[in-house]
């Protein structure tokens, strides 16, 4: 089949006509004001909950090391996921809510660029858990590190976007199975 017609699969950005990895070429693109929002969930125990909100966790006060360790891995997200480009942050904010048996992370990042800064978020929330998690390991190694999403975006030619509440799957996501639901069901047999 040759051309293009409104019912063919989406180009990939990072792969090129023979199917092989690559960087995109974005020198092209003008420079907009941009920014990311992402969030995950730590889920622990209260009890564990009371030694975060005290700092009395055996290796001492987990939100303040997760919080620059959030910040460090947002910088250097272009070192850690292949075809990232390397980008000039101008802000990262990482923030905690503190609920009974949770702690909820929020990463907010800024630049001003030819590319977003989606993966930075979504890096320096993943790296703020994973210390979280570290940090906690002594007293609870069944925690759980979960929900970790793109939240809102802003800049570029794509415009601005925010998740809806309650839409862990995104605009018209289905997975594998074609249902909409992320994981085939607990009775199937396939």
């Amino acid at each position: 089949m040759t051309g293009s017609s409104e019912h063919s699969a989406p180009q990939l950005s990072h792969v090129d006509e023979s199917g092989a990895a690559r960087m995109v070429d974005v020198g092209g693109k003008p420079v907009t004001a941009r920014r990311a929002v992402a969030s995950g969930t730590v889920i622990t125990t209260p009890e564990v909950m009371d030694l975060i909100a005290s700092g009395n966790l055996p290796k001492g006060e987990a939100l303040p090391i997760a919080r620059v360790a959030g910040i460090m891995g947002a910088k250097r997200t272009w070192e850690l996921i292949p075809l990232c480009h390397p980008l000039d942050l101008s802000g990262i904010d990482v923030t905690f809510s503190l609920e009974r048996d949770r702690v909820h992370i929020q990463a907010e990042v800024k630049t001003s660029g030819k590319t977003g800064v989606e993966m930075e978020a979504l890096t320096a929330v993943s790296l703020t858990a994973l210390t979280i998690y570290d940090m906690i390991k002594a007293v609870d190694k069944h925690a759980v590190l979960t929900d970790i999403k793109v939240d809102a975006k802003s800049g570029g030619k794509s415009g601005d976007w925010t998740r809806e509440p309650g839409n862990h799957l995104g605009d018209g996501a289905v997975n594998h199975l074609g249902d909409g639901h992320p994981f085939p069901p607990k009775d199937s047999h396939d």
